[in-house]
């Protein structure tokens, strides 16, 4: 090896110029640091590195090329109660690692204690982790991007997809066996062909940053499935790379975002920065905790050796400390500069503004990404909740954040299970949630509506069953939200009884249709669109197998909701009436003037809604009026944008409902373009005043037909 140069304090991590490789590390209680290298035979080279300034460790090395697996060890003082856990015998991933090799696995030595005295910090565990230890990798930065282009698709014209990179994969017949559960795989035109066809603009992968498989999982027989266990903020899980764990794993990701925009299709990463998998003072000593365990970590006041945890993992990172903000900031700006993808979904995000105690939308976070040049023009969204003390946070967060609605979810669920006193906050959810966003001048774009995601039951699961039914976690059914506010339409699970196996085919296509014709940004459940079903299971955090994969096997009914789903995708992609960017303007209380507003609400006998209607706690059915001729919006070029007018018919009573149509000043002529009781039922028109029947749990769509055009179009 050649002799070794001072380098630079920056960029952080390890960085190849195509002669050797800069290392950099910070750690603000380290007395010495050794940079370690491995070859192929797990030989070990410790180097100890000799440059340091404002706590970062850095040297450069001619000759070392991308490839080259290291690691650190961190000198320096041990005292869990101080918070201090510098420990030379354990190997440490470097937190900016582009690439991981290995996994762990659960060894002895990955601890600083000894499994038969846990408690006995006096005791250190001087074990070498290294032989069972995960290694960092050099990586060549260099790819071929050739005219990649970010889509740019506005976020009141998205359609997300929530999608795993095995689930989606690993059964698709259509895909080689080498590449199935991979990003290779994820990028095989089967699959992209899929999603363009559905109509879906963006896929929100779940975690893909490397993560940790938990020993205890392990032992079960289970795995990590989800992957939100993050150790690695920079690298691309490596099990999903079908080329190799050397740095080839980067370059696959690439190249699969790279075959997406080339579809128009946006990559958003379900990103994990509230906590790590190095879990809490029992769990393993992997990275931050031997590096500066008090520089990333927020510990108990007054108990250091012990982690505050709003997450329930075990640990959160420091959320006002400089140098954790600045490790997920540098990650962000990697990802959206140098992986080319478009956008974050924060798990949890209420931990990421808790720079104390309690949750503050102001938090230093929150500001840094506010001004930041990079990352503040991609697509961010909120978890907005977490598990410690006022952690639920819908509606709360700065206005250029979307945020996931759990309140569009649960008031949906309840309005077509038949709850009472849901109508007027269902009104709401439909039409944007403007009660949660509007105050701080916040756009129906701010709710990204969902009905189901990877945590709980599939849509399939939610019509047919009424409790969760988790044993294959192997906790006895303990785990997984017991309050799910699903409807089994009379049986638990799988049945052969015709009336109701069409009640759940129909309550699929009423939650499917209000998701995707309301106000918001829809996301779908990676599945959903194909029947998948998890047998129940509302946390199938662990399983990686049959039961979270989805099956490609399509029989006639389950291709029938395909072709429902992307009927529907295509009305609103093609309507902007049923996707505005502002929020509606209703009638003033006490108008009772001729003007037709932007919304009308109805009920069956067509008349406006009054008090009394939307008090009444039996109310469970509603006529939306849509106008389609008032959008006060602009297109690209500055025209104004001009759209078909629609009524929404919502019945979620156990009995058919007659409607009567609104008069001729809303409409003359009305077209019927979704049944959600007959789905493939003709395209019916009505006139105006005309009576139409909302069968019992069902949905109707009806379009105004413009009979100038019409007469237009026949000369």
């Amino acid at each position: 090896m050649k002799k070794i140069r001072p380098g630079k304090m920056s960029p952080l991590g390890s960085t190849f110029d195509g002669v050797g490789t800069n290392f950099a590390l910070y750690s603000r209680v380290a007395e010495k640091v050794e940079l370690c290298l491995f070859d192929d035979a797990g030989t070990e080279t410790r180097i100890e590195m000799t440059e340091q300034n404002s706590h970062i460790w850095h040297n450069y090395l001619p000759g070392i090329q991308p490839g080259q697996l290291y690691g650190y060890r961190v000198y320096g003082p041990y005292n869990p109660q101080e918070g201090l856990r510098c420990n030379p015998s354990k190997l440490l991933l470097d937190p900016y690692a582009k690439a991981i090799h290995g996994d762990v696995n659960g060894d002895e030595s990955l601890y600083s204690y000894y499994f038969d005295d846990p408690d006995n910090t006096s005791k250190v565990n001087t074990l070498d982790s290294a032989p069972h230890m995960m290694k960092s990798v050099v990586v060549n930065p260099y790819f071929d991007w050739g005219n990649d282009r970010h889509p740019k698709i506005s976020y009141n014209d998205s359609i997300i997809y929530e999608a795993h990179v095995r689930g989606m994969t690993n059964l698709n017949p259509d895909i080689p066996s080498d590449i199935r559960g991979t990003y290779a795989g994820m990028a095989h035109p089967s699959v992209i062909d899929h999603l363009t066809k559905l109509g879906i603009t963006a896929v929100e992968l779940m975690p893909i940053h490397q993560f940790v498989n938990d020993s205890f999982l392990r032992e079960k027989g289970l795995s990590n499935y989800w992957g939100y266990n993050t150790i690695g903020f920079f690298a691309p899980h490596n099990a999903y790379s079908s080329s190799g764990d050397y740095g080839q794993q980067v370059n696959e990701f690439k190249a699969m975002v790279k075959a997406y925009h080339a579809a128009g299709i946006e990559i958003i990463l379900d990103v994990v920065y509230n906590h790590t998998a190095e879990g809490n003072y029992r769990g393993p000593t992997l990275s931050f905790k031997g590096i500066d365990n008090q520089g990333y970590y927020r510990l108990v006041d007054g108990d250091q050796q012990h982690y505050f945890d709003t997450t329930g993992t075990g640990n959160s990172l420091l959320m006002r400390s400089p140098h954790a903000l600045q490790l997920i900031t540098d990650s962000l700006r990697y990802w959206a500069q140098e992986m080319h993808v478009d956008g974050f979904r924060f798990d949890l995000a209420a931990t990421l503004a808790r720079q104390f105690q309690e949750v503050d939308k102001l938090s230093a976070f929150f500001d840094i990404v506010q001004q930041d040049p990079i990352i503040s023009q991609v697509k961010l969204i909120a978890e907005p909740w977490d598990l410690g003390s006022g952690g639920y946070q819908v509606g709360g967060f700065p206005a250029s954040w979307s945020e996931w609605n759990g309140r569009f979810r649960d008031t949906t669920r309840d309005f077509w299970r038949s709850e009472p006193s849901t109508l007027p906050e269902f009104a709401s959810r439909i039409m944007g949630s403007s009660d949660l966003y509007q105050s701080n001048g916040r756009r129906p774009v701010a709710s990204i509506n969902f009905i189901t995601a990877h945590d709980g039951f599939t849509l399939n699961d939610l019509v047919s069953y009424n409790d969760k039914h988790n044993e294959a976690n192997l906790e006895d059914n303990r785990d997984g939200e017991s309050s799910n506010r699903s409807w089994n339409c009379g049986v638990e699970g799988p049945t052969d009884i015709r009336d109701v196996n069409d009640l759940r085919e129909r309550q699929r296509r009423n939650f499917l249709s209000t998701l995707l014709l309301s106000q918001g940004v829809p996301m779908i459940c990676g599945g959903d669109e194909i029947g998948r079903t998890q047998k129940g299971n509302n946390n199938a955090y662990c399983q990686d197998n049959e039961i979270s994969w989805l099956d490609w096997d399509l029989d006639d009914k389950r291709i029938d909701f395909l072709r429902f789903c992307r009927k529907l995708i295509n009305l609103r992609r093609s309507h902007p009436v049923l996707h505005r960017r502002r929020f509606f303007m209703g009638r003033a209380a006490g108008d009772t003037s001729d003007t037709i507003p932007q919304v009308e609400w109805f009920d069956h006998t067509a008349d406006i809604m009054d008090r009394a209607d939307w008090d009444n706690s039996y109310a469970l059915s509603v006529m939306v009026f849509l106008n389609g001729k008032d959008i006060p919006e602009m297109g690209a070029l500055g025209e104004r944008i001009v759209d078909d007018n629609f009524l929404l018919i919502f019945n979620a009573y156990f009995e058919p409902i007659v409607f009567t149509l609104p008069p001729e000043a809303y409409g003359s002529k009305w077209r019927l373009v979704i049944d959600t009781f007959n789905p493939d039922g003709p395209e019916l028109t009505y006139e105006a005043g005309f009576v139409i029947t909302a069968q019992p749990h069902s949905f109707l769509l009806m379009e105004s037909i413009d009979e100038d055009a019409e007469k237009t179009a026949k000369l």
